[in-house]
């Protein structure tokens, strides 16, 4: 049976907790509505992407009350939202959370923050430093932010582990024009989603802000990719949408049955040329040897 998977491709005003919290619960009860059991938005979308200082006066605990509307909202919808995070030992991180149910069940926290062009994330926030699958209404899920997702080992670490959904929020500016006239970032992105898709056999779910901050402007081009490659939908770019599309879980294993990449991975030897190239505990390093 196909799921219904809502892509909410918005434009957060800076700093703006408030205002993009309300806008959240207007796009959920749309999604809602249309039959939607899952909807998805971009990076840092309760709160804007460009912080910078602004980034610790916005930071909450996972468990703020400022985020309990989202909570409440996703007792019959699942919802994947964007916020800073601040732990209990005050690091402050970009964050998605995942509301099922009427509870927070899982939080990816931005591992790869880039340092190079347009982008400081490292500056004003810490790494995460795990991957892990989590259920959704859809399926066994991953969520990689951003950057996350422009580093192979990020949708390999989900697959392997049984992921058949990479949801993939994104806040990513329009730079540079490609052969044919589209965006630079819009043609590498379509490009890596279906590269993720078919040869991971899961399925991708790019969502990406739209808007301006800061003299940048941000593309849109959310959608879809199934796990054959196809492209289930696609939102236009540069304007706020609410996407809708079918997403069917049997499909990711109809094509691992197909295509069993994955199935014939030796995991032996990712470790092993691993732990050449950055050496592991004495314990674990015996251990593969034995093996």
């Amino acid at each position: 049976m196909s799921v219904r998977v809502a892509l909410a491709q918005c434009a957060p005003k800076l700093g703006a907790f408030d205002r993009n919290m309300r806008m959240h619960v207007e796009t959920i009860d749309r999604a809602r509505a249309a039959g939607a059991r899952i909807v998805v938005f971009p990076e840092l979308s309760l709160t804007g992407y460009y912080l910078k200082d602004l980034a610790s006066d916005v930071a909450c605990a996972a468990d703020d009350e400022k985020l309990a509307p989202l909570a409440d909202a996703s007792r019959d919808i699942d919802v994947l939202a964007g916020f800073v995070e601040r732990t209990r030992d005050g690091r402050i991180h970009i964050a998605s959370g995942y509301w099922s149910a009427g509870s927070l069940t899982h939080v990816h926290r931005k591992v790869y923050l880039p340092t190079y062009g347009i982008f400081d994330d490292a500056r004003y926030f810490a790494a995460g430093e795990r991957f892990d699958p989590f259920p959704t209404a859809a399926g066994q899920a991953g969520i990689a932010i951003c950057e996350d997702a422009w580093h192979p080992s990020t949708p390999y670490l989900y697959a392997i582990r049984g992921a058949t959904i990479l949801f993939y929020p994104s806040a990513s500016p329009g730079r540079g024009v490609a052969e044919g006239g589209d965006l630079g970032t819009a043609e590498s992105c379509r490009l890596m989603d279906q590269f993720y898709a078919q040869y991971l056999t899961l399925y991708v779910v790019f969502v990406n802000r739209v808007g301006n901050e800061d003299g940048i402007g941000f593309w849109g081009g959310s959608e879809i990719v199934a796990p054959d490659g196809t492209v289930v939908a696609r939102a236009p770019e540069f304007d706020e949408y609410l996407l809708f599309a079918e997403m069917d879980p049997a499909l990711a294993l109809r094509e691992r049955a197909r295509n069993p990449i994955l199935r014939d991975e030796q995991h032996d030897l990712v470790l092993r040329h691993l732990a050449e190239r950055v050496g592991l505990p004495q314990g674990l390093k015996e251990v593969l040897d034995r093996d």
